[in-house]
């Protein structure tokens, strides 16, 4: 006698006889164990293969059956989930996994037969998966996927989400060509940036899975290749930010000079108010954004963001002699992007400001809308110091939820997880990393300056910094960041 359909279901990651009405579409398995993280190295730390006894991410199969019609074996898949962008539906097959005799969890039927796997670890990418210490009982899956266990001809599932359900971050890609009409950034040509881009968020998609977050299937990713844009921002006390002393501002726009005087204590906002109205008075459309107080300022300055008619970014130019301001104390600057030697990225005085070069090229292509994660790639950043950067919400400032990572990040592949990093920084609304006032435990992904293509690299995230992603960026958080994502049927 076969056991009846409802004979296995998945029920707080165990497969245990179906009890009190309960069916396999109300349970669920989720990434986020019961121990405390999600994804941790304590089963990779013993130098000799480990049947999982000690292994806090490991959840067991359990079948439950009428004395005598106990499987010898069960036989388990991972499916993709629908609405990813997998080839195929099934990601992985383990076939006759050798169920031994256990005692029955709470409430089997009297008189039951019960019988358990080995501990089964549960992975995103195949670096844990073909891990030499594990590799037997691993199996590859997917958020919004499903775990499948047959036995006796008998089959049921369960989705892989986690007790918060599912959401995603929608991102925009902008990947920048070196120069006007030249090559980009990553990939030898448009159709390969795509490609590569479509990759990192994939490995991001199986990071971040581990909290119940996605950034949705690869295709379905907005990915644009952009020109850098011309010299279109006029930033307003640039410099120190100290009131004016009275002078003028001289410059022009698309080859039309204009001068705007400025009367003594005037503060940065005020006179850039004054040149919105002159450059709208010559019928141009003015954006004034305030940026965030740098620590290095009196005053928070202020971009003037200029386009034409036809919502085309203008042309701002120094005049033909002299400088741009010649108030004493007020600065004016225009911005520029010349990627040919990297782009200027901010330190610690103007992180929450960004440089004046970030501002140009971030403004030039952002939509306005905080609830839109916009990644830029870039060639590289000036110097060598870094390979991605990010803005968070918190820091108040005219750039918030914005990633920016070079081709060196890219490169980096899966030894540093860069986009993901730095995704991560805005995820969980935090400048900082847990490294730097703490332990450095080079194995998790905000960890500052970890280098790891193994399974001891940069990869894992703790329980309490997916409740914070969700707390600091969910539904319910000022920028609304991260949006439930339902789960459509299985087929």
């Amino acid at each position: 006698m076969k056991p009846a359909k409802e004979a296995l279901a998945l029920l707080s990651g165990l497969f245990v006889t179906a009890l009190s009405g309960i069916s396999a579409a109300d349970v669920s398995l989720s990434f986020v164990d019961a121990a405390g993280s999600t994804r941790t190295e304590v089963a990779l730390a013993s130098s000799a293969p480990t049947n999982g006894e000690d292994d806090r991410d490991a959840v067991r199969v359990f079948a439950v059956a009428p004395p005598g019609d106990l499987p010898a074996s069960v036989s388990i898949s991972s499916r993709a989930a629908p609405d990813g962008d997998a080839t195929t539906s099934t990601l992985e097959l383990l076939r006759d996994l050798p169920l031994e005799s256990a005692p029955c969890p709470a409430g089997a039927p009297k008189g039951s037969a019960c019988g358990q796997t080995a501990p089964l670890r549960v992975v995103f990418d195949d670096i844990d998966r073909l891990h030499p210490l594990v590799s037997r009982r691993s199996i590859l899956a997917e958020l919004g996927g499903a775990i499948v266990a047959t036995a006796a001809g008998v089959s049921t599932s369960a989705r892989v989400t986690t007790p918060d359900g599912r959401h995603r971050a929608h991102l925009r890609v902008h990947v920048l060509r070196m120069t006007v009409g030249g090559p980009t950034a990553i990939g030898r040509d448009e159709a390969d940036a795509a490609r590569l881009v479509q990759g990192e968020v994939g490995r991001a998609n199986g990071i971040w899975g581990a909290c119940g977050i996605g950034f949705g299937p690869r295709p379905s990713i907005a990915i644009e290749i952009v020109d850098p844009p011309p010299p279109w921002l006029l930033a307003i006390g640039c410099g120190a930010g100290l009131p004016a002393s009275g002078g003028a501002l001289t410059f022009s726009v698309d080859g039309r000079e204009l001068t705007v005087p400025t009367r003594r204590g005037q503060s940065p906002r005020g006179v850039a108010r004054v040149v919105a109205a002159a450059l709208g008075a010559k019928g141009y459309g003015v954006t004034v954004s305030d940026n965030g107080l740098s620590t290095a300022s009196g005053r928070a300055s202020v971009d003037l963001l200029v386009r034409r008619k036809d919502k085309k970014l203008a042309t701002i130019t120094a005049p033909l002699s002299g400088a741009v301001s010649s108030d004493p104390t007020l600065d004016a600057c225009i911005g520029r992007v010349a990627l040919e030697d990297g782009l200027q990225h901010f330190g610690d005085a103007d992180a929450v400001a960004g440089t004046l070069e970030e501002r140009t090229l971030v403004k030039a292509f952002e939509d306005g809308d905080p609830s839109t994660l916009d990644v830029f790639v870039i060639p590289s950043f000036g110097g060598d110091s870094r390979i991605g950067e990010s803005f968070i919400f918190a820091d108040s400032g005219a750039i918030k939820n914005t990633v920016i990572v070079d081709r060196a990040g890219f490169r980096a592949h899966r030894a540093s997880f860069t986009l993901a990093h730095e995704v991560g920084h805005v995820l969980l609304d935090q400048p900082g990393h847990p490294d730097d006032f703490g332990v450095d435990t080079p194995t998790r992904l905000m960890d500052a300056d970890a280098v790891n293509a193994s399974a001891f690299g940069p990869r894992r995230l703790e329980r309490e910094e997916c409740a914070r992603a969700l707390r600091q960026s969910g539904p319910r958080s000022p920028s609304g960041l991260l949006v439930p994502w339902s789960l459509p049927p299985l087929p």
